[in-house]
């Protein structure tokens, strides 16, 4: 059977990205810092991303007791709110740390697993603030345009080998780190959804926040043969918030 390993898998996207890939049957190993939940087909693996030491050896086990490897999901990340002039050097580099840091890091890791096995697709779950300025996201923007541009140069490079990179940019969506915002924020959703104009936010045109598992669907059509010819691309799934930029 074939498998998949998933960093960030006991969030609120990467759970529901784990759930999507073990109904369209594939083995998972679902890797975090937390002990992900354990479900038919799935192992749970412990490991930071920022630890690659750590993260390498739960991607071999995975490889070891699933068989293997097709397809490496990058879901972990981070996330800060401050003005650009409020954020400090070590504020940026720890978001980058994590959030691009921890995709180059799980490439590394799970690149050779998918030459071994003949190909396969990896898959970087960033944001649309990657290309959307927004206030009090500066750190948290910059570092998903790194993953961003990481990934698609991954993907340049990683083509002869057979292996798809692909981008998963989400807007708003309906997790912890997403709740957190408001709080931080006190927006509500439905300030949201309606946009801010001082803030110069537009709203979410679809008139909902997402759920993981819209998130979750694109993540799996990009793993799958479905996708055997899509590479380096951004699949942004935001309810039009970005007017399609």
């Amino acid at each position: 059977m074939s498998a998949v390993v998933v960093t960030g898998a006991a969030g609120g996207i990467g759970r529901a990205v784990v759930a999507d890939l073990a109904a369209r049957g594939f083995s998972v190993g679902a890797i975090d810092r937390a002990r992900p939940e354990i479900v038919e087909g799935v192992i749970p693996l412990v490991a930071d991303v920022t630890d690659e030491a750590a993260l390498g050896e739960a991607v071999a086990e995975a490889r070891d007791r699933l068989g293997p490897l097709v397809g490496a999901v990058s879901v972990a990340g981070v996330f800060h709110v401050a003005s650009a002039l409020e954020t400090s050097i070590d504020d940026l580099l720890d978001l980058v740390r994590v959030n691009a840091g921890g995709v180059l890091a799980l490439a590394r890791a799970a690149m050779p697993h998918l030459v071994e096995a003949g190909g396969g697709s990896f898959v970087a779950v960033t944001s649309n603030a990657a290309a959307i300025p927004r206030a009090g996201m500066a750190a948290y923007g910059a570092s998903k345009a790194a993953a961003n541009a990481l990934v698609r140069t991954l993907g340049l490079e990683a083509s002869a080998l057979g292996i798809r990179c692909n981008i998963v940019a989400p807007g708003s969506t309906d997790t912890a780190m997403q709740r957190d915002f408001h709080a931080i924020t006190g927006a509500g959703r439905d300030s949201v959804v309606a946009g801010d104009a001082e803030a110069f936010r537009l709203g979410i045109p679809l008139g909902r926040i997402a759920d993981p598992v819209d998130i979750a669907r694109v993540v799996g059509f990009l793993v799958s043969d479905d996708a055997r010819h899509v590479t380096m691309q951004t699949l942004t799934v935001d309810g039009g918030a970005g007017l399609g930029a």
